[in-house]
Protein backbone atom coordinates (compact mmCIF):
# COMPACT_ATOMS: atom_id res chain seq x y z
CA UNK A 1 0.00 0.00 0.00
CA UNK A 2 1.43 3.57 -0.61
CA UNK A 3 2.48 5.63 1.64
CA UNK A 4 3.07 9.27 2.01
CA UNK A 5 6.05 8.99 1.72
CA UNK A 6 9.26 6.73 2.24
CA UNK A 7 9.63 5.20 5.85
CA UNK A 8 13.87 6.43 6.38
CA UNK A 9 15.21 4.87 9.76
CA UNK A 10 17.39 7.26 10.28
CA UNK A 11 14.38 10.04 10.92
CA UNK A 12 12.35 7.73 12.90
CA UNK A 13 12.27 7.43 16.98
CA UNK A 14 12.70 4.34 18.93
CA UNK A 15 8.80 3.89 19.61
CA UNK A 16 8.56 4.57 15.86
CA UNK A 17 10.57 1.48 15.11
CA UNK A 18 9.05 0.01 17.74
CA UNK A 19 5.85 0.15 16.16
CA UNK A 20 7.14 -1.25 12.81
CA UNK A 21 8.39 -4.26 14.30
CA UNK A 22 4.87 -4.85 15.72
CA UNK A 23 3.39 -4.21 12.15
CA UNK A 24 3.53 -5.79 9.04
CA UNK A 25 6.90 -4.14 7.86
CA UNK A 26 9.49 -6.42 8.85
CA UNK A 27 11.22 -6.32 5.52
CA UNK A 28 14.17 -3.26 5.23
CA UNK A 29 15.66 -2.00 2.41
CA UNK A 30 19.57 -1.07 2.40
CA UNK A 31 21.18 1.32 -0.21
CA UNK A 32 24.53 0.08 -1.08
CA UNK A 33 26.11 2.64 -3.40
CA UNK A 34 29.88 3.97 -4.21
CA UNK A 35 32.27 6.51 -4.17
CA UNK A 36 33.79 6.86 -7.45
CA UNK A 37 35.11 7.87 -10.44
CA UNK A 38 32.16 8.24 -13.44
CA UNK A 39 33.78 9.96 -16.47
CA UNK A 40 34.17 13.55 -16.85
CA UNK A 41 29.76 14.15 -16.90
CA UNK A 42 28.80 12.65 -13.86
CA UNK A 43 29.40 13.00 -9.88
CA UNK A 44 31.53 10.56 -8.10
CA UNK A 45 28.13 9.74 -5.72
CA UNK A 46 25.78 8.76 -9.06
CA UNK A 47 25.47 5.00 -7.64
CA UNK A 48 24.59 5.95 -3.73
CA UNK A 49 22.28 8.24 -4.87
CA UNK A 50 20.32 6.11 -7.71
CA UNK A 51 20.35 3.34 -4.89
CA UNK A 52 19.09 5.87 -2.43
CA UNK A 53 16.38 7.49 -4.67
CA UNK A 54 14.97 4.24 -5.93
CA UNK A 55 14.65 3.15 -2.53
CA UNK A 56 12.97 5.81 -1.27
CA UNK A 57 10.16 5.55 -3.47
CA UNK A 58 9.97 1.53 -3.15
CA UNK A 59 9.43 2.55 0.81
CA UNK A 60 6.72 4.78 -0.63
CA UNK A 61 4.63 1.89 -2.49
CA UNK A 62 5.70 -0.82 0.28
CA UNK A 63 5.85 0.79 3.50
CA UNK A 64 9.63 -1.13 3.94
CA UNK A 65 11.60 1.29 6.01
CA UNK A 66 15.08 2.06 4.47
CA UNK A 67 18.14 2.16 6.35
CA UNK A 68 20.96 4.62 5.80
CA UNK A 69 22.70 4.30 2.88
CA UNK A 70 26.14 3.00 2.10
CA UNK A 71 27.78 5.64 0.27
CA UNK A 72 31.71 3.74 0.20
CA UNK A 73 31.75 0.33 -2.42
CA UNK A 74 34.57 -2.02 -3.43
CA UNK A 75 35.63 0.53 -6.48
CA UNK A 76 39.31 -1.11 -6.24
CA UNK A 77 39.23 -1.81 -10.21
CA UNK A 78 38.87 2.20 -11.15
CA UNK A 79 42.09 2.71 -9.85
CA UNK A 80 43.38 5.77 -9.08
CA UNK A 81 44.07 7.21 -12.25
CA UNK A 82 40.98 9.98 -11.97
CA UNK A 83 40.50 11.77 -8.71
CA UNK A 84 37.66 10.77 -6.50
CA UNK A 85 37.49 7.40 -6.09
CA UNK A 86 37.49 5.96 -2.29
CA UNK A 87 37.01 2.36 -2.00
CA UNK A 88 36.80 -0.07 0.74
CA UNK A 89 38.31 -3.08 1.00
CA UNK A 90 35.71 -6.38 -0.05
CA UNK A 91 36.04 -8.22 3.15
CA UNK A 92 35.31 -4.08 4.88
CA UNK A 93 32.28 -4.37 2.88
CA UNK A 94 30.89 -7.62 3.83
CA UNK A 95 31.11 -6.98 7.23
CA UNK A 96 29.46 -4.05 7.47
CA UNK A 97 26.65 -5.18 5.99
CA UNK A 98 26.80 -8.42 8.25
CA UNK A 99 27.16 -6.10 11.15
CA UNK A 100 23.97 -3.86 10.07
CA UNK A 101 22.26 -6.63 9.97
CA UNK A 102 23.09 -8.32 12.98
CA UNK A 103 21.28 -5.63 14.70
CA UNK A 104 18.27 -5.00 12.61
CA UNK A 105 17.74 -8.79 13.52
CA UNK A 106 18.04 -8.05 17.04
CA UNK A 107 15.37 -5.54 16.69
CA UNK A 108 12.86 -8.30 15.42
CA UNK A 109 13.43 -7.14 11.30
CA UNK A 110 14.08 -10.78 9.10
CA UNK A 111 13.74 -9.78 5.76
CA UNK A 112 16.50 -7.59 4.10
CA UNK A 113 16.87 -6.62 0.49
CA UNK A 114 20.40 -4.88 -0.31
CA UNK A 115 19.69 -3.32 -3.51
CA UNK A 116 23.21 -2.62 -4.60
CA UNK A 117 24.17 0.35 -7.29
CA UNK A 118 27.35 -0.47 -8.49
CA UNK A 119 28.75 -3.86 -10.05
CA UNK A 120 31.58 -4.23 -7.41
CA UNK A 121 29.88 -4.44 -4.77
CA UNK A 122 28.34 -8.05 -5.91
CA UNK A 123 30.87 -9.95 -4.82
CA UNK A 124 31.18 -8.75 -1.33
CA UNK A 125 27.55 -8.54 -0.52
CA UNK A 126 27.04 -12.23 -2.07
CA UNK A 127 29.82 -13.28 0.62
CA UNK A 128 27.69 -11.47 3.21
CA UNK A 129 24.14 -13.02 2.17
CA UNK A 130 26.23 -16.66 2.85
CA UNK A 131 27.23 -15.76 6.28
CA UNK A 132 23.94 -14.07 7.29
CA UNK A 133 22.20 -17.34 6.55
CA UNK A 134 24.77 -19.54 8.48
CA UNK A 135 24.78 -17.17 11.35
CA UNK A 136 20.92 -16.68 11.76
CA UNK A 137 18.70 -19.42 11.32
CA UNK A 138 15.72 -17.25 10.25
CA UNK A 139 17.37 -14.51 8.08
CA UNK A 140 15.38 -13.79 3.84
CA UNK A 141 17.81 -11.45 3.00
CA UNK A 142 18.60 -10.86 -0.76
CA UNK A 143 20.80 -9.05 -2.90
CA UNK A 144 19.36 -6.79 -6.10
CA UNK A 145 21.52 -5.44 -8.55
CA UNK A 146 20.00 -2.48 -9.35
CA UNK A 147 20.81 -3.31 -13.51
CA UNK A 148 19.30 -6.77 -13.20
CA UNK A 149 16.25 -5.67 -11.29
CA UNK A 150 14.42 -7.43 -14.12
CA UNK A 151 14.91 -8.33 -17.66
CA UNK A 152 13.56 -5.25 -18.97
CA UNK A 153 15.52 -3.11 -16.49
CA UNK A 154 18.55 -4.88 -17.94
CA UNK A 155 17.75 -4.29 -21.42
CA UNK A 156 17.88 -0.91 -20.88
CA UNK A 157 21.00 -0.85 -18.64
CA UNK A 158 23.39 -3.04 -20.91
CA UNK A 159 22.12 -1.26 -25.03
CA UNK A 160 25.01 0.76 -25.27
CA UNK A 161 28.24 -1.71 -23.66
CA UNK A 162 28.50 -5.13 -22.18
CA UNK A 163 30.54 -3.31 -19.43
CA UNK A 164 28.95 -0.50 -19.08
CA UNK A 165 29.30 2.31 -16.84
CA UNK A 166 28.56 6.32 -17.08
CA UNK A 167 26.77 5.40 -20.03
CA UNK A 168 23.39 5.89 -21.44
CA UNK A 169 21.04 4.62 -18.84
CA UNK A 170 22.82 6.02 -15.62
CA UNK A 171 23.32 9.39 -17.23
CA UNK A 172 19.71 9.25 -18.44
CA UNK A 173 18.77 8.21 -14.79
CA UNK A 174 20.55 11.30 -13.52
CA UNK A 175 19.37 13.59 -15.80
CA UNK A 176 15.26 12.29 -14.89
CA UNK A 177 16.45 12.10 -10.72
CA UNK A 178 19.13 13.87 -9.88
CA UNK A 179 19.85 16.64 -12.53
CA UNK A 180 22.89 18.52 -9.99
CA UNK A 181 24.57 15.17 -10.41
CA UNK A 182 25.37 15.93 -14.01
CA UNK A 183 27.70 18.55 -16.11
CA UNK A 184 25.11 18.66 -19.09
CA UNK A 185 28.24 19.93 -21.19
CA UNK A 186 30.58 17.89 -20.85
CA UNK A 187 28.34 14.55 -21.86
CA UNK A 188 28.34 14.73 -25.90
CA UNK A 189 32.71 14.05 -25.71
CA UNK A 190 31.96 11.29 -23.05
CA UNK A 191 31.41 8.93 -25.21
CA UNK A 192 33.87 6.04 -24.45
CA UNK A 193 33.39 2.45 -26.43
CA UNK A 194 33.75 -1.14 -24.80
CA UNK A 195 37.00 -2.62 -25.40
CA UNK A 196 36.25 -5.52 -23.11
CA UNK A 197 34.76 -8.18 -25.95
CA UNK A 198 36.35 -11.08 -26.26
CA UNK A 199 38.99 -10.24 -23.49
CA UNK A 200 40.45 -13.42 -21.80
CA UNK A 201 40.74 -11.28 -17.86
CA UNK A 202 38.67 -9.00 -16.01
CA UNK A 203 40.94 -5.58 -16.33
CA UNK A 204 40.67 -2.90 -14.16
CA UNK A 205 39.05 0.65 -15.87
CA UNK A 206 42.40 2.61 -16.35
CA UNK A 207 42.85 -0.39 -18.63
CA UNK A 208 40.09 -0.33 -20.82
CA UNK A 209 38.57 3.04 -20.78
CA UNK A 210 40.55 6.67 -21.91
CA UNK A 211 38.01 8.70 -19.87
CA UNK A 212 36.40 6.33 -17.07
CA UNK A 213 33.58 5.80 -19.35
CA UNK A 214 32.83 2.46 -21.04
CA UNK A 215 29.15 3.71 -23.42
CA UNK A 216 27.29 6.37 -25.26
CA UNK A 217 26.65 8.92 -22.54
CA UNK A 218 25.37 11.49 -25.35
CA UNK A 219 22.34 8.61 -26.41
CA UNK A 220 20.63 9.91 -22.87
CA UNK A 221 17.82 11.67 -22.97
CA UNK A 222 16.10 13.04 -19.71
CA UNK A 223 12.54 11.53 -20.77
CA UNK A 224 14.47 8.07 -21.22
CA UNK A 225 15.78 8.33 -17.84
CA UNK A 226 11.91 8.63 -16.39
CA UNK A 227 11.22 5.87 -17.82
CA UNK A 228 13.25 3.63 -16.80
CA UNK A 229 13.40 5.10 -13.30
CA UNK A 230 9.77 4.07 -13.27
CA UNK A 231 10.43 0.51 -14.46
CA UNK A 232 12.95 0.16 -12.05
CA UNK A 233 10.32 1.10 -8.93
CA UNK A 234 7.58 -0.90 -10.42
CA UNK A 235 9.62 -4.07 -10.76
CA UNK A 236 11.38 -3.99 -7.46
CA UNK A 237 8.16 -2.85 -5.72
CA UNK A 238 6.45 -5.93 -6.94
CA UNK A 239 10.09 -8.10 -5.72
CA UNK A 240 9.92 -6.49 -2.28
CA UNK A 241 6.04 -7.11 -1.92
CA UNK A 242 6.42 -10.97 -3.22
CA UNK A 243 9.52 -11.46 -0.54
CA UNK A 244 7.09 -9.90 2.47
CA UNK A 245 4.92 -12.91 1.95
CA UNK A 246 7.35 -15.64 1.03
CA UNK A 247 8.16 -18.61 3.52
CA UNK A 248 10.72 -20.99 3.25
CA UNK A 249 9.56 -24.15 1.39
CA UNK A 250 10.56 -26.27 3.90
CA UNK A 251 10.61 -25.41 8.16
CA UNK A 252 14.57 -27.23 8.60
CA UNK A 253 16.88 -25.75 10.98
CA UNK A 254 19.71 -24.74 10.09
CA UNK A 255 21.58 -25.58 13.01
CA UNK A 256 19.75 -29.29 13.49
CA UNK A 257 21.05 -31.77 11.85
CA UNK A 258 19.09 -35.05 10.86
CA UNK A 259 19.48 -37.33 14.13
Amino acid sequence: MAAAGPVCWEKLTWEQIAGLRRSAARTCLLPVGATEQHGPHLAVGMDSVNADLLCANVSTQTGAPVLPAIRYGCSLGHSRRWPGTIALQPNTLTETVVQIYDWMHGFGFRRLFIINGHVGNAAPLGCALEIMRSRFDDAMVRVVNIAEISPRVRAEFFADAEDWHANAAETSLMLATAPDMVRAGKIAGADDADRTGNLVFRHPVNRTSKNGVTGFPSRATRRQGEILFQMMVEDLTALVERGGKEKPPLNHGYFSPIE
